[in-house]
């Protein structure tokens, strides 16, 4: 072994719940965890301005607020918090084999077991009115927000699954939703779109798409445009939610791990153990599903303790081995 490269007994790439609560579980475990941050330190929640549905703060907190919270509590337990982005992978298929991690394409860092913690990334319509308005009435989880919207006229882009299940969350809260379907037809199940369809207060508009987001601190408006027609309307909302779809954040992974079509890390039945030995995935790089901070949080801890069990199963074969 290359004596200037680092070896450490956990590394914990991403710091988001499931990331920063891994790091509490496994440093109390005593695996003395290295966690890096990532590109956007604290994940997806830095970009929430309210959260009020994460158990333990009944009078809500601000996003990045919580995750130097949960950062504050990872490294009092000793959790070496890192700035950097892991950009490359050498995972070895060995049980107690020693994988290898490149940390900003420069330094090599060898670990015997790797917790990823890599996260999704919501995909948005990328019009310079709506990444602006990000925080300020424009969100990518009707789920985290719709909540602040309640009573109010709200809109909803996108055609599929989670758009519909999205719209019709947000019509039994708000007074009324508008939802843009850019196509002629939606994408989502027939029984997602009866539920659409039967619902009195979500207005379908099908060929349509946004042309502005309107308002100066907060969401105020909406220019919207028939793609067929070129006509234009403008309605009053004060929430637009994008419910295009996630991407998540496991390219270096790909070709080593086992993912699904999108990329989300398949892991072992209720386990976070991916294919690889001492790999495990938790939060949103493998939950396609609920995509909540309190699962991701959950899974972070599932994964702790599945590393914890990992290293200590080695150790317990190499005692055997030396004694033999």
């Amino acid at each position: 072994m290359n004596e200037n490269i680092e070896r450490v007994k956990c590394l914990i790439i991403g710091s988001g719940p499931a990331g920063y609560t891994a790091a509490i579980y496994a440093a109390r475990a005593d695996l003395k965890p290295v966690l890096y941050t990532g590109m956007e330190p604290g994940g997806q929640l830095t970009t929430t301005t309210e959260v009020e549905n994460f158990p333990g703060y009944p009078n809500g907190i601000d996003g990045p607020s919580m995750m130097e919270e949960l950062k504050a509590q990872a490294e009092r337990f000793e959790t070496d918090v890192r700035i950097g982005m892991a950009t490359k992978t050498e995972l070895s298929t060995e049980e107690g084999g020693i994988h290898r991690v490149l940390i900003d394409n420069k330094t090599w860092i060898e670990a015997e077991s790797i917790i990823i913690s890599t996260g999704a990334s919501a995909k948005y319509l990328g019009l310079p009115s709506e990444q602006r308005l990000r925080g300020g009435g424009v969100s990518a989880c009707a789920v985290c927000d719709g909540f602040f919207y309640k009573g109010q006229d709200v809109a909803i882009v996108g055609g599929g699954d989670t758009a519909a299940e999205e719209a019709t969350y947000l019509a039994k809260i708000c007074n009324k939703v508008t939802m843009l379907v850019r196509k002629d037809h939606m994408k989502a199940s027939k029984a997602m779109q009866h539920r659409v369809t039967n619902t009195q207060n979500i207005d379908l508009r099908y060929n349509t798409e946004i042309d502005e987001v309107l308002g100066d601190m907060v969401v105020d408006g909406l220019r919207m445009v028939n793609n067929q027609t070129g006509e234009k309307e403008e309605i009053k909302i004060t929430g637009l939610f994008i419910a295009i779809g996630h991407k998540p954040n496991t390219d270096i992974f790909k070709g080593q791990i086992d993912m699904d079509d999108v990329g989300y890390i398949k892991t072992e039945g209720k386990s976070t153990k991916t294919n690889i030995p001492g790999v495990f995935a938790s939060g949103d790089a493998q939950d396609k599903e609920y995509r909540q901070a309190v699962t991701a949080a959950g899974t972070g801890c599932m994964a702790a303790l599945d590393a914890e069990r990992y290293l200590a199963s080695v150790e317990s074969v190499n005692e055997v081995a030396e004694e033999a």
